[in-house]
Formats: structure tokens, C-alpha cells, sequence
């Protein structure tokens, strides 16, 4: 067996989920469209260089939309499927103008405000305790609290949801495959009644939008309504949890640049995409299909071939990034892969840069002398295929 080929074979194990970018260097250099066995048993083509990743999500020979491929699997679609994520045009078009609508820029630049005050009461529940895990103490509770604001929510549920999404962001790797159903069961019985509620008494919160947002005289379907609010919650929180997480993990790994955004609280902005590159919170692409038979970079797709391309690797691609090994956040903004390219790009995106940005120059200020208490070999990194973050941060204060 060659190298690459055992490689291929190593891929996903929990020695290369702590550090993955050694493989990822290989497979760019040596085999950079892979086809390969995935943790749950189906195999994929992964695409690591930078520039083949651009190509490929702009690519819309390359489709979301599974059912396409097979009108029988219409009826076994899950409920949360429908919505901008799975859709391919014209649906991706509709639906994201329905979300636009409600989901503005100018929403988002106003939680500024509150986005501040809710870290400031975080961090104020740290005052006097010597250890904390970040994760569970400040950077889950953070955007769970942010988008359940933004949703109409009360924050009392919020560890209902951090339950409901693990179950679906790390269902693919059957850690949680006893109880995801059961979990699914819930978050349809929940979100049905508050949509119910909603409807009868609609107010400024945007699942009340999203239920009165027309385009064209067009609204969304219940089914709609499913798909794209567990997205917002997923994406909402789960993106942000793992920036806020992986950002402090690098600052504490690399001491003098954590010195430098101390003293130029300014250089948030560039820091933020800085991790973001570095080491993005969602490391591979959701799934695209070959919509058809056909030539990508050398290689021979079948119609129906799964595709996904691997960000973080694109990421780490030195044709692209100036020594891309080293985290520097006074890096010029850079062409990252981390919110996606194309139709498909992340919606939330502004929202989770603004969280990240004011959690982590509030932390650094408030806690300055904040010390990782574990070495990073003992950190257990989350499984599944979709984000990349630990468990949980030890840290002492």
C-alpha cells in the first residue's frame, strides 16, 4: 500500500482530528481529489487545494438538492431539510430572499448592543472562580442566547437546543444514533408550537417574520418554515461557539499575538478571520452530489457521487496563504474559505463575525492573565463532519 493510500486510510481517526493539517499538506501536494471513505461508511470525493475548492462550490454542476438524483427519496427527506442549505436554483433563490427579508444586516448591526451586555453578564458570572471550561461557561451560552433572542425563544430552552443540534451536527458519526430520533421528535413538537404561537400572536421576532415574510406574494410552507429556522438556530449557535472556542485556543497557543490584541484591541477585526482561516469552526463543506456525469480536475465523477470540499484544508493552502502554518493576526483580510463561496455562502456570517469579535476582546480585557490548564494533546476535539472545535476548554483565570 503507497503512502497516500494508507493515509486515505488514517483520515478521521482521533489522532488526525487533533491535528489534521499534516494529512491535509499531503493530499494537496500528492492526491488533492480524493475518493474516500467517510465515518459513516459512504464514500466521498474530498477536495483539499484552495483553488479547486473555489471552483467546486461555485460549481453548479455540483447539487444540493439529493432528491433530484431520486424523486423516491422525496418522502423520506427530513423535515429540517428544506430551506437554503439543501436547495439548489431557482428553490435556493426563493428561499434565501424569503430569509433575506427578515434576517437584514441592518437586525444584525443593531444587536451590538445587547450582543455586549449579554458577554458582560457571562463574564460577570466568572468573577472569583480560579478555573472555567470556556466552552460550557461562555462560549456556548453566548450565541445560544443571541439567536434565541433574535428567534422569540426564551432563553430557558436553550439547553434543550444545544441538545437538538449536537444530535444533528454529530449524528453522522452514530455517537448520538440511540437517542436522535427521539431528540428530531422533540424539535419538531417544540418549534410546531412555537410557530403556533406566533401565528396567533405575531411580534418582532423573526420566527414571527419569517411566517409573515412575502417575496413575489409568495411565503414559506410549513415544511419551509422547519428548515430554515433549525438552520438559523444551528448555524446561529454552532458556528459561533466553535470561533469563540478555537479563538481563544490560539491566542493561549500563541502568547505573543494574544500580547498584541491586548494592546490593540483594534486588531479584532483581522484576528476574527485570522482563526477563521486558521482554524475554521466548520471544516468541510455540507454535502454536494454530481448532478450528472462528469470532469472535475482530472477526475471522473459518476452522476450521484458525493462531494465535499475540505475548508480548513483550502485554508491551509500555501499557493493561496503566505506561510499558512503560522497564525498572525495582523494578516492582510484574506480570501478564506470559511463562511463558504457562491450562491451558498453563510447568511449568518455577519452575526457570528460580531459575537466572535466582542467575546473575545471582552474576555481578553476582563480575564488578561487567562492560562490553557490542559496540554493540547489532552483537548478532545468534537466528532462528526461538519464543525471542527473541542469539547471543552479548560482554562485557568
Amino acid at each position: 500500500m503507497n503512502s497516500i493510500e494508507s493515509l486515505k486510510k488514517s483520515l478521521f481517526t482521533k489522532t488526525f482530528t487533533q491535528n489534521p493539517y499534516p494529512a491535509y499538506s499531503m493530499l494537496r501536494e500528492e492526491e488533492p481529489v480524493s475518493y474516500v471513505l467517510l465515518p459513516d461508511g459512504q464514500y466521498a470525493w474530498i477536495i483539499t487545494r484552495y483553488e479547486d475548492a473555489l471552483a467546486a462550490l461555485k460549481d453548479q454542476r455540483f447539487i444540493k438538492d439529493f432528491t433530484k438524483l431520486n424523486e423516491s427519496d422525496k418522502g423520506h427527506s427530513s423535515i429540517f431539510s428544506q430551506n437554503m442549505l439543501f436547495a439548489d436554483m431557482p428553490d435556493h433563490k426563493r428561499l434565501r430572499g424569503l430569509v433575506s427579508k427578515a434576517f437584514t444586516p441592518q437586525m444584525i448591526a443593531g444587536m451590538r448592543e445587547r450582543i455586549q451586555e449579554i458577554t458582560n453578564e457571562l463574564l460577570d458570572e466568572l468573577e472569583g472562580l480560579e478555573e472555567v471550561d470556556l466552552i460550557t461557561e461562555f462560549a456556548f451560552p453566548l450565541p445560544i442566547i443571541v439567536i434565541c433572542e433574535i428567534l422569540g425563544i426564551p432563553t430557558e430552552d436553550r439547553d434543550n437546543f444545544r441538545i437538538w443540534s449536537n444530535s444533528m451536527i454529530e449524528g453522522s458519526n452514530g455517537e448520538y444514533a440511540q437517542d436522535i430520533q427521539k431528540h428530531m421528535n422533540d424539535f419538531v413538537q417544540y418549534l410546531g408550537t412555537r410557530f403556533a404561537v406566533a401565528r396567533e400572536n405575531p411580534g418582532d421576532d423573526l420566527i414571527s417574520k419569517l411566517i409573515i415574510s412575502e417575496e413575489q406574494g409568495d411565503q414559506l410552507t410549513e415544511q419551509e418554515l422547519y428548515g430554515v429556522v433549525s438552520l438559523l438556530i444551528i448555524a446561529g449557535h454552532e458556528t459561533t461557539v466553535n470561533l469563540i472556542g478555537n479563538s481563544m485556543l490560539a491566542l493561549l497557543e500563541h502568547p505573543e499575538q494574544l500580547v498584541l490584541l491586548q494592546s490593540q484591541p483594534e486588531l479584532i477585526h483581522t484576528a476574527v478571520e485570522e482563526v477563521l482561516r486558521y482554524n475554521d469552526p466548520v471544516e468541510f463543506s455540507t454535502s454536494r452530489w454530481a448532478g450528472e456525469d462528469l470532469e472535475f480536475k482530472g477526475k471522473s465523477m459518476s452522476k450521484g457521487d458525493l462531494v465535499i470540499v475540505v475548508l480548513n484544508s483550502a485554508n491551509h493552502d500555501p499557493n493561496q496563504f503566505k506561510d499558512p502554518e503560522v497564525f498572525d493576526i495582523t494578516r492582510e483580510k484574506s480570501k478564506h474559505l470559511a463562511f463558504g463561496k457562491g450562491i451558498h455562502a453563510c447568511l449568518g456570517a455577519p452575526l457570528a463575525r460580531l459575537e466572535g469579535e466582542i467575546a473575545i476582546n471582552s474576555f481578553i480585557k476582563r480575564y488578561p492573565n487567562s492560562k490553557l490548564n490542559v496540554t493540547l494533546n489532552d483537548l478532545e476535539w468534537r466528532s462528526g463532519m461538519i464543525v471542527r472545535g473541542v469539547r471543552k476548554l479548560p482554562i485557568n483565570l
